[in-house]
């Protein structure tokens, strides 16, 4: 796959489609990779005349580490102390806008999944000269009133690392179990396919921490959103247990305009039973 050099960093991505197409940018969540947005999933976009976009975030993936920056201490971050914090959800922004600026793309319609819909809706707040519609999927607003997680799925996020590659794979598939979709389970051999994936691919659990305190230390954006003036649409499985509904339902409150969509069975991921719901969702939103 091609790199392209991003606001000071080289971020690995990969295209579906033509060219010329008007483009979609998908940026995924917490410690995923690219490839968490699944080649036919991208294709399915595409072929509704969209230049697809997936990449890694900085820190994960194939994308640049920034291991030389300090381990972040979330005790001490939540306690107010924030000299651990080594960027926040704008710097990630800025790496979409720099990723478009290697690409040639003067606008783009932006894709957020999780953390990836945070960023998104900062792109859409501090950019929105490069942004042509906003989908925000499974994400929230960072008010702390809405789309805490279950005890059972924070618990899932928060483990330590693991010791080797089996127990790694092993983790995965269990936290995905925790916070996947009742209505559209996963068998375990398709689980343990895409966590060894993942895992042999790359496995960058600092980095997955340093996202987690961009995440944390993320200030409220509902005033912001409520300024926003472009179409948008707001997605989100009403069995999340990871990012609750009611992060979703304010996302699509405090932006004029937004439409929501509650997907029914659908947890904190995006399962093949699903993306005909979340493909037209998208595409209607770029055509409004």
């Amino acid at each position: 796959m091609p790199t392209a050099k991003s606001n000071g960093l080289e971020l690995e991505y990969e295209t579906f489609g033509d060219p010329g197409h008007p483009a979609i940018v998908l940026v995924m969540g917490l410690g995923a990779q690219l490839i968490n947005w699944d080649r036919s999933f991208c294709a399915s976009i595409a072929e509704e005349g969209f230049r697809v976009i997936r990449f890694d975030n900085r820190d994960i993936g194939l994308s640049t580490y920034l291991d030389e920056l300090p381990p972040p201490d979330l005790q001490a971050i939540l306690g107010g102390d924030l000299s651990s914090v080594s960027y926040g959800l704008g710097d990630m922004a800025a790496d979409v806008v720099g990723l478009l600026d290697a690409l040639g793309i003067d606008r783009a319609h932006i894709v957020g999944a999780s953390m990836g819909g945070m960023i998104a809706q900062v792109v859409a707040i501090e950019h929105a000269e490069r942004v042509l519609s906003l989908c925000s999927i499974m994400s929230t607003t960072g008010d702390r009133a809405v789309g805490q997680a279950t005890p059972e799925a924070l618990a899932g996020l928060l483990r330590p690392p693991a010791g080797s590659r089996e127990k790694a794979i092993e983790q995965t598939m269990a936290g995905t179990r925790t916070i996947g979709s009742p209505g559209f389970p996963a068998t375990d051999d398709e689980l343990r396919a895409k966590a060894t994936a993942s895992y042999d691919r790359a496995y960058h659990p600092a980095g997955s921490a340093r996202q987690t305190a961009a995440i944390v230390t993320a200030a409220d954006r509902t005033p912001a959103l409520r300024k926003l003036a472009i179409p948008t649409v707001v997605i989100h499985g009403d069995a999340d247990p990871l990012v609750d509904p009611s992060g979703g339902k304010a996302t699509a409150e405090a932006i004029p305009g937004a439409e929501l969509v509650l997907v029914a069975g659908m947890g904190h991921d995006l399962p093949r039973g699903t993306w005909p719901t979340v493909v037209d969702a998208i595409v209607r939103n770029t055509r409004r």
